[in-house]
C-alpha cells in the first residue's frame, strides 16, 4: 500500500483528520524492542492499540478490525491485515493512515503494507474483546 497519508488532505504524521466531519485519528505508539530482539505480531498490536475509531471511540484492535499481523524473521517488513467498521466508514482513509504511520514507526521497519480486506466482513459479536462489547452494550 502506498503512504496513505498521501490522499488525504491536511493529513500530517501523528494526526489524521477529516475536514468534512471534524473527526481526528491519532497514529499509535512507538513500542521498545529489546536489543538483540526483533518486532513481534504482539508488539505491533500494542503500538496500534492507542488508535480508536472517532465515531465509536474504542481501539481499533478491541474493536477487531485488525485481522493478523505479519512480520519478517529480520522484523523489516510487516503486513498488517484489517478491515473497517463498514465500507461507508467516513474516516476508513485516516484510520488507514494512522496504521500506516504507527507500522513505519516502529524499530526496524523499513516496509510497512496495510492491507484493507473484506472478507470476513466485520462483526462485533465475532471480532470484539469482551472489553469492547460490554463497552458497545453487546450481551
Amino acid at each position: 500500500m502506498t503512504d496513505p497519508t498521501d490522499a488525504i488532505p491536511g493529513g500530517a504524521p501523528g494526526g489524521f483528520s477529516d475536514p468534512h466531519s471534524g473527526m481526528t485519528v491519532s497514529e499509535g505508539k512507538v513500542v521498545e524492542v529489546a536489543e538483540g530482539a526483533v518486532l513481534t505480531p504482539e508488539l505491533v498490536l500494542d503500538a496500534l492499540r492507542p488508535i480508536s475509531d472517532p465515531e465509536i471511540h474504542i481501539s481499533i484492535v478491541d474493536l477487531g478490525l485488525i485481522y493478523g499481523v505479519d512480520v519478517s524473521e529480520d522484523g523489516k517488513k510487516v503486513v498488517v491485515r484489517m478491515t473497517l467498521t463498514g465500507p461507508g466508514c467516513p474516516v476508513g482513509p485516516q484510520i488507514l493512515a494512522a496504521v500506516h504511520g504507527t507500522v513505519a514507526k516502529q524499530p526496524g521497519v523499513e516496509t510497512p503494507d496495510v492491507q484493507l480486506v473484506w472478507d470476513p466482513p466485520w462483526n462485533p459479536v465475532v471480532h470484539a474483546s469482551d472489553d469492547a462489547k460490554d463497552l458497545l452494550g453487546i450481551w
